[in-house]
């Protein structure tokens, strides 16, 4: 069989198949695109004879040049498929798209062409969005990659992070990219469950199981049947009740309270906490057997200072959620000093300050006088780091600066690296250094 073919009888496999994929060589150069992705992502330009990083990014150069991920270098270093999540310029703007390469071998057992699939992540956006995950840093992508990755599975999934982060979001997107989308998502405040009420509230009871129950009642358990049960702050459970839940997901059954007859558990376990689970392992407040049960998977979730550059995205998005009653724009200086400024309590406190602030604000825009006082004044105080109080080291210096000109720039880093006089590949190494 010839190379022309071979070549033939792959163009003819893709196009027959459902999801958008393309053909490429190693030189970047796009063989073919099947018909779902001249239909998804095409721009009514001709394809062929195009770079791939020129369509999907808009780069002058492959990926990993521009400080991305790039799975054609990888596939060609190992030998093997490679799956990343890339920002994307589609028909509809920039979006996460899921990509997976698999290289394709002749005769001699040597790499020729490799084949792209890709897909849209509708779970997540690149721009300030009514629903869902809004983000575009490199940190909030590295964990939309990871719930990509687990979502179709059953694995017990557990979040890690600071408080305010937006787990329950992150859960809420676990569920709706898996295969029990379609059943319930079932929330457990954790913390807010008593000793005496975990039984019943998870597992329900009988008629008759104790003073006051006058009627058989569903548990949370029974409610999820089907879909993702979520136990947000499950590092607030006394010892004294992960027994019994532990019990649970070994066992995949449970009694009501006040029953007898075991009843079978069908749900995804995705748990949740701020606390450090592997500390309170070595210290006996959490029990190990448990610990390995529930994080088949872990998932850490970026705080605000990880992703600050996501600050102003976050910002917008939030205003248009929280006052639907009526349209708010952020000034640039409000942009300006929300990016600059740290949040111990992450997208929650971004959240009230801008309510606070949509409350304070007579007409339609936001300025920085409406924002918290307090806010301006650490504000103040991280630029005046930059002024003569000591000595630091320069490198320490440089991180300061760069972090500050992301958090004002960062959203374009073609024209920050431009305006800080470095090529982008430079800008990308010392953001990752």
């Amino acid at each position: 069989m010839t190379i022309h073919t071979q070549l033939a009888e792959l163009l003819s496999y893709i196009d027959s198949q459902a999801e958008p994929r393309i053909v490429f060589d190693k030189d970047y150069t796009i063989i073919a695109a099947n018909k779902a992705y001249r239909a998804t992502y095409g721009d009514n330009r001709s394809l062929v004879g195009r770079h791939c990083y020129e369509v999907s990014h808009h780069y002058t150069r492959p990926c990993d040049q521009a400080g991305e991920a790039c799975p054609l270098k990888s596939a060609t270093q190992t030998g093997n498929p490679q799956r990343v999540l890339h920002i994307h310029h589609t028909p509809r703007g920039e979006e996460h798209i899921d990509v997976e390469l698999s290289p394709i071998r002749n005769a001699n057992d040597e790499i020729v062409y490799y084949v792209e699939m890709m897909r849209t992540v509708r779970q997540a956006s690149t721009r300030p969005d009514k629903r869902g995950l809004v983000g575009r840093s490199s940190e909030f992508n590295k964990m939309l990659g990871l719930i990509e990755r687990v979502a179709t599975s059953d694995a017990a999934v557990v979040l890690l992070g600071e408080s305010g982060t937006g787990k329950e979001l992150v859960a809420q997107a676990i569920h709706d990219s898996s295969h029990r989308k379609l059943g319930p998502f079932v929330p457990v405040d954790c913390s807010g469950v008593t000793d005496t009420l975990f039984e019943s509230e998870l597992f329900g009871y009988e008629k008759g199981a104790f003073t006051g129950a006058n009627q058989r009642k569903q548990g949370l358990v029974e409610s999820a049947s089907g879909g993702t049960l979520f136990l947000d702050e499950i590092g607030d459970i006394p010892l004294s009740l992960q027994v019994k839940l532990l019990r649970l997901l070994e066992s995949g059954t449970y009694r009501r309270v006040g029953g007898i007859e075991p009843l079978r558990a069908d749900f995804r376990l995705v748990s949740a906490t701020h606390r450090d689970l592997k500390s309170m392992v070595m210290q006996d407040t959490f029990r190990k057997d448990l610990y390995y049960r529930i994080s088949t998977f872990p998932i850490h979730l970026p705080s605000l200072v990880e992703r600050r550059e996501d600050i102003p995205l976050l910002a917008e998005t939030l205003l248009a959620r929280i006052r639907t009653d009526r349209p708010f724009k952020l000034s640039q200086d409000s942009l300006n000093l929300l990016a600059s400024c740290d949040f111990p309590g992450n997208i929650r406190e971004l959240r009230n300050i801008l309510e606070r602030a949509s409350l304070l604000a007579d007409g339609d825009t936001i300025l920085p006088e409406h924002l918290d006082t307090e806010l301006a004044a650490k504000a103040d105080s991280t630029s005046a780091t930059f002024i003569g109080q000591e000595i630091i080291p320069l490198d320490t210096l440089e991180q300061h600066y760069l972090q500050w000109a992301l958090a004002h720039f960062g959203t374009d880093k073609k024209t920050l690296a431009l305006k800080l006089g470095i090529s982008e590949r430079t800008l990308y190494r010392k953001i990752q250094s």
